[in-house]
């Protein structure tokens, strides 16, 4: 059966190595919490590292204030997320009011990773759905660090299409508590990331650049799309050169100007990172030595420290 780190592909399926890397971006749900405000009210986001937060508006208003942005305002039908794991506050005006931190307020608990929250004095309504995730591929660390402080998908804004369907099924499963309301809302929130990546990806200048803009280049992104399916072949310059249809030396010139280094270490990189997720997974040392071509476990051990800075061991105990 065919894994999600190696997806199904077809000979007539056209190469797209920018989908396939959003295909990659599996999120793996830590908490996700229904809030019912009354202004005053402010709550205090901490900093979890190596996740991310967001925050759609169900009803009411409330400012996003993350540390280097200006606050921002958020409107009914509102998603932003906080893509790099940063403290951040959530509150009823622009300007600093008294808040708590959401990890010490008391919650109604609807499952263990599901909860509803009810803070604030006797002003303006507004409901929330917050939520925090974790990211399990190694395409999405590398593809989440190229984000920016805060991404925002306006209601308001033109065209919004399919995500609004997806932020009003929100809103109305977050009205009232149903049975399987915690999956549903894990399943949306899911989707809506993937989404607000996709619209930056789509929209922001920066992201034709660097590893997201090889990916979208149609000679190296082929190359990059090889690598990502079949990390464990033992690949060469020549044979990669292959896959991008071009000369050896003009493909290593351009793989490195465009991914920022050269072809072979990012393979070493890349085939580690795959193999750490598969740790994560389950897989033994050994399998993964023998899959990735090396002649002993140890050998293998050896280079997969010199690559992530850890010991396999230390992984596969951590997953």
């Amino acid at each position: 059966m065919p894994s999600d780190r190696n997806p199904v592909t077809y000979p007539w399926t056209p190469v797209d190595p920018l989908g396939e890397a959003l295909h990659l971006l599996r999120m793996r749900g830590s908490f996700y919490c229904r809030s019912e405000l009354g202004a005053p009210w402010g709550l205090e986001m901490p900093a979890f590292a190596g996740s991310a937060s967001f925050h759609t508006v169900v009803s009411g208003e409330a400012w996003l204030d993350v540390p280097g942005s200006a606050p921002m305002l958020l409107r009914p039908g509102d998603f932003a997320v906080v893509p790099h794991g940063s403290g951040h506050v959530i509150r009823s005006e622009p300007s600093p009011v008294p808040t708590v931190r959401v990890d010490t307020a008391p919650q109604e608990m609807f499952g263990d990773h599901y909860s509803l929250l009810r803070h604030g004095g006797d002003g303006d309504r507004c409901t929330l759905v917050c939520g925090i995730v974790d990211f399990d591929h190694p395409t999405s660390a590398r593809l989440v660090a190229l984000l920016p402080s805060i991404l925002r998908i306006e209601a308001a804004a033109p065209a919004p299409g399919a995500t609004a369907q997806v932020l009003a099924l929100m809103a109305d499963e977050a009205r009232r508590v149903r049975p399987g309301g915690e999956a549903v809302l894990t399943r949306l929130a899911d989707i809506l990331v993937i989404m607000a990546i996709r619209s930056w990806v789509e929209s922001d200048p920066a992201a034709q650049r660097g590893w997201v803009g090889a990916l979208q280049d149609p000679q190296v992104g082929r190359a990059l799309a090889a690598v990502h399916r079949h990390p464990e072949r033992p690949w060469t310059l020549t044979t990669l050169a292959r896959e991008a249809t071009m000369s050896r030396s003009a493909f290593a010139a351009r793989f490195t100007s465009l991914v920022g280094e050269p072809a072979m270490r990012y393979v070493s990189r890349w085939r580690m990172e795959s193999a750490a997720g598969a740790l994560r997974d389950g897989a033994t040392v050994a399998e993964l030595a023998s899959r990735s071509g090396y002649e002993s476990e140890a050998g293998f051990a050896r280079a997969f420290k010199r690559v992530t800075g850890e010991s396999p061991g230390s992984v596969r105990r951590s997953g």
